[in-house]
């Protein structure tokens, strides 16, 4: 199936379909959690049974403009278009403050691109700071497993650096000295409300 940008350009997975049947089929990987959307959203999920937060992921609205029926009871989607621009990935609330936040993954081992980053989610998570929402990413390095919780505050910072010039890129050392490490669990997958409790002091 097609999809495209609002812009035009066609949107690319992030694991190709072999790649998902390796996860799949692939205990070892399974064990560390197969993509970090699925261990947040089983994350959010935890914290909603369990009266914790109510945390979901945004839905994205999807214009679709052709479609094939090779058959009368099924039908398989050709093309499809977002409608808009997305802004974060999930947002909530956690007693009484809203939460925004975007997840992004590299394989990269010793930095983090910003490119994964796009201006409208910057200029978003600008509104939810200016707003005094809680707003920050969540990064895992998909190589070594390791993730961390980066305030958008911080992360906007890195951002007008790669503005004016400087690097396009976090590195590694400069996560481990402004971001906050999370450890990969069992229930919840992975506690990022135990940051913003510590942080916030919530």
């Amino acid at each position: 199936m097609n999809i495209h940008y609002p812009n035009g350009r066609k949107f690319m997975n992030q694991l190709s379909t072999s790649q998902t049947v390796k996860a799949r089929k692939d205990p070892t990987y399974s064990n560390r959690g197969m993509t970090l959307e699925e261990d947040l959203n089983e994350t959010n999920e935890f914290y909603l049974l369990n009266n914790i937060a109510v945390i979901h992921k945004k839905p994205t609205p999807v214009q679709i403009v052709e479609v094939n029926y090779p058959k009368r009871s099924a039908a398989v989607i050709k093309e499809a278009y977002f409608k808009q621009a997305s802004t974060t990935d999930y947002n909530g609330v956690y007693k009484g403050k809203y939460i925004d936040f975007e997840a992004k993954e590299t394989k990269n081992s010793t930095s983090f691109p910003l490119q994964n980053f796009h201006e409208h989610q910057i200029q978003h998570m600008e509104k939810v700071i200016q707003q005094d929402g809680i707003c920050f990413v969540i990064l895992r390095f998909s190589s070594t497993e390791e993730m961390f919780l980066l305030e958008a505050k911080q992360l906007l910072s890195y951002w007008e650096r790669m503005k004016v010039g400087g690097r396009k890129s976090i590195t590694k050392e400069e996560l481990l000295s402004t971001a906050h490490p999370i450890s990969l669990g069992f229930r919840p997958r992975i506690d990022y409300i135990k940051k913003i409790d510590c942080l916030y002091n919530l």
